[in-house]
């Protein structure tokens, strides 16, 4: 984690609670219509227009847990700016800001998208590093 990280959006995506560094978060909005296009990423529900441009839609649930998209879609979406492009995470519900700095992943948790994890009263929630989650929509986008 980067020391400057110490805000993050907290969502609920695939019923799980998930922090988004809020530096890297341009704009929530409901989602829109999306266009179904060829994708070697099952969570890849397609093509969304957003302020007249078509963003990825990324169903951020079926991202971590590694299963296509889910038939419900998300009640948000969360345009999120990865590597100098920007996606479109659709997601369940955003939550609220969480002003807190990252502490590691604990030792033996099997957190894979984690740059690490924030207290929360309901418990350690995993903050996503969304750099690693790009280049896995990209790898799959090129292979």
């Amino acid at each position: 984690m980067k020391r400057g990280d110490s805000a993050y959006l907290l969502v609920r995506a695939g019923g799980r609670r998930v922090g988004l560094p809020l530096a890297s978060v341009v704009e929530v909005l409901e989602p829109g219509p999306t266009y179904a296009v060829p994708a070697l990423e099952p969570a890849v529900r397609g093509v969304t227009a957003v302020r007249g441009t078509l963003l990825p839609l990324v169903d951020l649930g079926a991202l971590l847990a590694g299963r296509p998209c889910a038939a419900a879609r998300g009640g948000a979406a969360v345009v999120v700016k990865v590597g100098g492009r920007q996606l479109c995470l659709e997601v369940d519900e955003a939550e609220e800001v969480l002003r807190e700095g990252g502490l590691p992943v604990p030792a033996g948790t099997a957190l894979p998208w984690a740059a690490g994890v924030a207290r929360h009263p309901d418990g350690l929630v995993p903050l996503l590093d969304l750099t690693a989650l790009g280049a896995r929509i990209t790898e799959a986008a090129a292979t």
